[in-house]
């Protein structure tokens, strides 16, 4: 693989590179900046991630994450000065990522360190995979739907099924939850033999559970940037119920001139509350559902999306 974008960089038969988070960093060599663009596209902070379990108590191996903390937070560095620009989902990654470039210069890791300039791209949804509903299904149905082998998905649906269900289930006995993602971990198949959760894995079309659920809930407490999960939602026109990570990046918030595209909860009982609002009222979900999709399809299609990263390889 090396050898292969070394020889294609070296014939000139590249305008510019990108690179998708840090999985395939290692093949950029510093060298290529002063020749062409080099885009990488860190989807979140590795660091800020691990930096973030570890405040609120949800890493697996606490003196482990410590350890690896400050070699994250160097090899993050690093491989950020390697590029000739960042692209980040949100804002909110960008000034995480500041904040720790910023610190190379205190630690004299390395005298000439480079700083790219940190551009905000959010994702984008297809709606051809995504169509909005065609009714509301009502009831007392559930959803979740991510990677089920991603750490911040297996903290999230164990967290909505052991924590918010239960609550949920005393106003509602008939509430159901599908979770819904590829690649479940045994943490998350358990989850299916709890009552009214069902696990279902990798499905042909996320947007066709998605269309089936009365509420979509997010409720992400670890893991930085733009959620394609809550898209893809607001896409289908589910209603959402999602925490300050799962919105990270999005104006949802109704006040003043700005419509209600999503609701807000961190707290347990600001989950049971807003999901019972919901269940309850017919008028707020189609408020959400009609709200949300008219932003993605204004603000967050891949056709737009793209034409932002035009302009970027144009600077």
């Amino acid at each position: 693989m090396q050898n292969w974008a070394d020889e294609l960089v070296a014939a000139g038969q590249c305008d510019a590179v990108t690179c998708e988070h840090s999985v395939n960093e290692i093949y950029v060599r510093p060298e290529w900046r002063q020749k062409l663009l080099t885009v990488v596209n860190i989807h979140s902070s590795v660091w800020g991630t691990c930096r973030e379990m570890l405040a609120i108590g949800t890493s697996e191996k606490p003196l482990r994450d410590r350890l690896n903390l400050p070699l994250l937070a160097r090899y993050e560095r690093r491989y950020c000065a390697k590029f000739s620009r960042i692209v980040a989902t949100t804002s909110t990654d960008k000034q995480q990522l500041l904040e720790l470039l910023s610190q190379a210069g205190r630690l004299r890791e390395k005298p000439d360190f480079f700083v790219p300039p940190i551009d905000v791209i959010p994702n984008g949804v297809d709606l051809t995979e995504f169509p909005y509903r065609a009714i509301d299904p009502g009831g007392h149905t559930l959803i979740f739907a991510g990677a089920m082998n991603n750490l911040p998905n297996i903290d999230a649906a164990r967290f909505l099924s052991l924590q918010i269900l239960p609550l949920l289930q005393q106003r509602y006995p008939d509430v159901t939850l599908t979770l819904v993602g590829a690649s479940p971990v045994p943490e998350v198949l358990a989850l299916g033999k709890l009552p009214g959760i069902q696990v279902v894995g990798r499905v042909q079309r996320v947007a066709e559970y998605l269309h089936q659920a009365a509420v979509c809930v997010v409720p992400m407490r670890i893991g930085f940037g733009i959620k394609n999960k809550t898209l893809e939602a607001m896409a289908a026109g589910t209603p959402v119920v999602a925490s300050d990570r799962g919105l990270e990046g999005l104006a949802v918030d109704g006040g003043g001139p700005q419509p209600t595209r999503a609701l807000r909860a961190n707290k347990l009982q600001e989950y049971v509350e807003a999901i019972t609002s919901l269940f309850e009222n017919q008028e707020l979900r189609q408020e959400l559902s009609l709200n949300a999709r008219k932003r993605i399809e204004t603000e967050y299609t891949w056709d737009i999306i793209g034409r932002q990263y035009d302009r970027l390889f144009q600077l």
